[in-house]
């Protein structure tokens, strides 16, 4: 049987990372491309153990020709599309850098592969944040889009554009809706990380306070490490399609405080403290995907509860911090 090969972009970013792994435990030869080489940017994959299994090429989504060498040197049967500006804040600050990246890039990718193999299997990398303010209490497929940041709008470009190419050209094109999914790989920029650098700070005595914005957001929170999973298994389908992945169920910042703090023993009302610079310039109140479509055709669902996420989470930082990797 001929080994299966993979193409990821952002393969450096905890989806990626993840991603990776998943694919070398399946037997697949799996190649990321990275634009850029920063003294930490393998950190996530070396993590996992898998950095030295990876075969990285040169190259940038924004840059046809790269994409079209990066094909030609991969031979991939599946391209996974995961590169991003993925800090919805930051996509107030930078909307055209957001545009290039998360959103007409992926018409690069799909150009590319439509010209060199068609027969390439390609996954989109959607966001609940297309949603935006909700149409309804509960989100789905058939939900109508109304984003709310650069970040969304650039994410609603390039899930049409999938749709688009897969209509019109015939192509195994795929979209995945996921909703916040977290991890120990998160960045330190988003809440959930932030969180949970800020108890493991806090509970070994190096930090006195935790600032946060909106407590009463509501999230869809699931782990990272599941989610790939549902991307792999979308290409696997005789046909291609567009699924929500979700856990179906929502909790607050302020839950998740509340758990990371319990954790460790302590009351998370004595050190976090709300912060008005960190309320988003149009904040989305609460998000909760039905994940149904997956679970029937997929055969997906999440295998980690919220407390077992978070709980990962911080032992994760608490861990670093002894080991003097995180200060």
């Amino acid at each position: 049987m001929t080994q299966k090969r993979a193409l990821i972009t952002g393969v450096t970013g905890q989806d990626g990372a993840y991603l990776a792994r998943l694919l070398l435990e399946k037997g697949y030869k799996v190649y990321g491309l990275v634009a850029r080489r920063g003294s930490d940017a393998l950190w996530r994959l070396r993590e996992l153990g898998a950095e030295a299994e990876v075969t990285l090429l040169a190259g940038d989504v924004t840059d046809v020709s790269s994409l079209l060498r990066a094909i030609e040197q991969a031979r991939p049967t599946e391209f996974y599309t995961l590169a991003a500006q993925s800090f919805v804040d930051k996509s107030w600050d930078l909307p055209s850098v957001t545009v290039q990246v998360s959103g007409m890039a992926v018409t690069n990718v799909l150009e590319a592969i439509r010209c060199s193999d068609a027969k390439i299997r390609f996954y989109q990398a959607t966001s609940s944040e297309v949603f935006g303010r909700v149409q309804a209490p509960v989100q789905d497929e058939s939900t109508a889009f109304h984003p709310r940041s650069p970040y969304g709008v650039a994410k609603a470009f390039g899930h049409w554009l999938t749709v688009n190419y897969r209509e019109s050209h015939g192509m195994h094109a795929s979209s995945g809706i996921l909703f916040n999914h977290e991890s120990p790989l998160r960045g330190p920029e988003f809440v959930t990380r932030k969180i949970s650098m800020g108890v493991a700070r806090i509970k070994l005595g190096r930090q006195d306070k935790l600032r946060l914005g909106n407590l009463d957001a509501k999230r869809d929170w699931g782990y990272a490490g599941d989610y790939v999973e549902a991307m792999w298994l979308m290409l696997q389908q005789e046909a291609a399609g567009d699924y929500v992945i979700a856990t179906g169920r929502n909790a607050s910042v302020r839950d998740f405080c509340r758990i990371a703090f319990s954790h460790v023993g302590l009351d998370y009302e004595k050190y976090v403290e709300v912060d008005p610079a960190f309320f988003r310039r149009a904040d989305i109140d609460t998000v909760l995907g039905n994940p149904a479509k997956a679970k029937a055709n997929l055969g997906w669902a999440p295998k980690t509860s919220l407390d077992g996420l978070v709980t990962m989470m911080v032992d994760a930082d608490l861990e670093r911090l002894k080991k003097g990797t995180l200060t």
